[in-house]
């Protein structure tokens, strides 16, 4: 198994500023992508992101406020089958730091390579969201190659 790993500190006082952007439909329109459907602050729920390149569901499958999400693959990329992304969140001085997990690819294949760059391109979005109130979401992200 492989995993991709990032973590990004964010200027912030509140874990809640960082929570609610991973968790509320409007929080992840605002740094991951515009056409975001759902609501991601209940274990169950489906939220559905789509992309230029195409899109996938995801199932909310573990939360603790105000620092701890997990996501699990409900539909999308094979690659992405049976993987899940882990968010944990922790206050450190005035930053709020974010370990990102996507957990559990069978292989680190170049789509792999490629999400992980996306990744932390979308990270960077998340850290512009919650410290200035604008992020850069899909279509206006930073576009890397024919995947977007």
């Amino acid at each position: 198994m492989a995993d991709i790993l990032h973590r990004i500190g964010i200027k912030s006082s509140s874990l809640d500023d960082v929570y609610q952007a991973l968790t509320t439909e409007h929080g992840l329109a605002g740094w991951w992508t515009s056409n975001t459907q759902g609501e991601g602050n209940q274990v169950g729920n489906i939220i559905k992101f789509r992309f230029g390149a195409g899109g996938f569901d995801m199932k909310v499958s573990e939360l603790n406020a105000p620092d701890h999400v997990v996501w699990e693959l409900a539909e999308g990329p094979e690659e992405w089958m049976d993987t899940t992304i882990n968010w944990e969140l922790k206050q450190d001085g005035d930053y709020i730091i974010v370990l990102f997990k996507h957990l559990n690819w069978k292989e680190p294949v170049e789509f792999m390579h490629h999400c992980s760059t996306k990744w932390a391109i979308f990270l960077m979005s998340l850290k512009a969201l919650v410290e200035t109130g604008k992020g850069a979401p899909d279509p206006i992200d930073v576009k890397i190659d024919n995947w977007n």
